[in-house]
């Protein structure tokens, strides 16, 4: 999954892409690396970030997503508001990224009306602005795992026809929590949804490595990505498709 973030102040790439045809020349780059599929945001969610008005995150979204649809690859939108998915999906998209993890019940019946997955992400709270106050847990995967076990069983009795489960990496967690998360990472597998994974340039990598630029963690998240597709991750988004591609390349050959 190649991240596309049409927006001026993300944590690694803000401003670049935030033009129509900047946002159609990365997908195309991106598709040639060997991405199966894009995700498009227009809100800033890491933590710290200041909310975005609906009507601004529809400004930045609705020209690249017109853009980058006819290429070929589904399209993901990443948002947390409903009134941003419903654009994005009478446009066309074919997959919502509820980074809000559906606490909004509107964002599941627009799934379910549409007929298009969602990835429901976990963090303790749906506030970027304060979620790593709540950066507390007795034990990370067992709260995070029953977060996105309700929040399944809740949007599939909506009506929406498949679910991914991602563990929120950085998301109102600490260095030690999104540790115990990757090296557990198969007990999230084992509720029997599709897991994503997205370690990519986050400040995870950095603490690991001592890499402070974000543009340089390439290498890092390489090696988180690998160890999540071995504990079940099945969708890794990523900002450095080519790197993953021929990584995961050579582990497929591998493990056969």
């Amino acid at each position: 999954m190649g991240v596309l973030n049409v927006t001026p102040d993300s944590f690694s790439d803000g401003g670049r892409y935030a033009s129509a045809e900047a946002a159609l020349e990365r997908a195309r780059t991106m598709i040639a690396e060997g991405a199966d599929l894009l995700d498009l945001g227009a809100e800033s969610t890491r933590p710290g970030a200041a909310p975005v008005p609906a009507a601004e995150e529809l400004r930045r979204l609705l020209p690249a997503l017109e853009a980058v649809l006819p290429l070929g690859v589904p399209v993901s939108v990443d948002t947390r508001k409903p009134e941003v998915a419903a654009a994005a999906l009478e446009l066309g998209a074919h997959l919502l990224n509820d980074v809000g993890g559906l606490r909004d019940p509107r964002m599941a019946r627009l799934a379910a009306r549409h007929r298009v997955p969602v990835v429901i992400m976990h963090s303790p709270v749906d506030d970027p602005q304060t979620m790593m106050a709540r950066a507390s847990y007795r034990d990370v995967v067992a709260e995070v795992s029953a977060f996105l076990s309700q929040q399944a069983r809740a949007a599939l009795a909506a009506g929406v026809p498949q679910v991914v489960l991602d563990p929120g990496f950085g998301f109102g967690k600490r260095l030690e929590h999104n540790l115990e998360l990757l090296r557990r990472l198969d007990e999230i597998a084992a509720l029997g949804h599709p897991v994503l994974a997205g370690l990519s340039r986050k400040r995870t990598v950095g603490e690991l490595t001592g890499v402070t630029d974000p543009e340089k963690r390439v290498c890092g998240s390489v090696a988180a990505h690998l160890a999540a597709a071995r504990r079940g991750a099945r969708l890794l988004r990523v900002h450095d498709v080519a790197a993953h591609a021929e990584a995961l390349a050579v582990e497929w050959a591998v493990e056969g």
